[in-house]
């Protein structure tokens, strides 16, 4: 009994280590910006850290506003979810904490606000 429960917990680590995704890495362009998002770790449900580097013309840039929203929409016998947060400059890319409360395909939104006043978005999603 002991060597069937042994065999079961480890297979079930064993799959649960193939399933492991892969950290997120997303770029896109926007009002001539560069956008970088990442994690240095798969997603969880939980707390997660993402790092979103601005860059123009191949320059990093420090001195932007950056918000990040991420949101599930309602669905039926769910209701919306959202997490907002403001980003803080740590060496060349700006980092948040993010609190994911289920797992799910999370939708963000992504603004920063540059020296010349302007607001930009940026949207797309991760899955958990």
């Amino acid at each position: 009994m002991k060597n069937k429960f042994l065999r079961v917990v480890a297979l079930l680590l064993l799959v649960s280590s193939l399933l492991q995704a892969d950290p997120v890495s997303q770029t896109g362009r926007k009002d001539g910006y560069t956008i970088q998002i990442t994690t240095n770790k798969s997603l969880v449900v939980g707390n997660n850290d993402f790092f979103v580097k601005l860059s123009r013309n191949g320059k990093v840039v420090k001195n932007a506003k950056v918000k990040l929203k991420f949101y599930m929409p309602e669905m039926p016998g769910m209701p919306y979810m959202e997490y907002k947060t403001k980003a803080k400059i740590s060496a060349d890319r700006y980092k948040s904490l993010i609190n994911f409360s289920m797992g799910g395909t999370w939708q963000y939104l992504i603004k920063f606000k540059t020296d010349d006043g302007k607001v930009h978005k940026v949207r797309g999603s991760v899955n958990i």
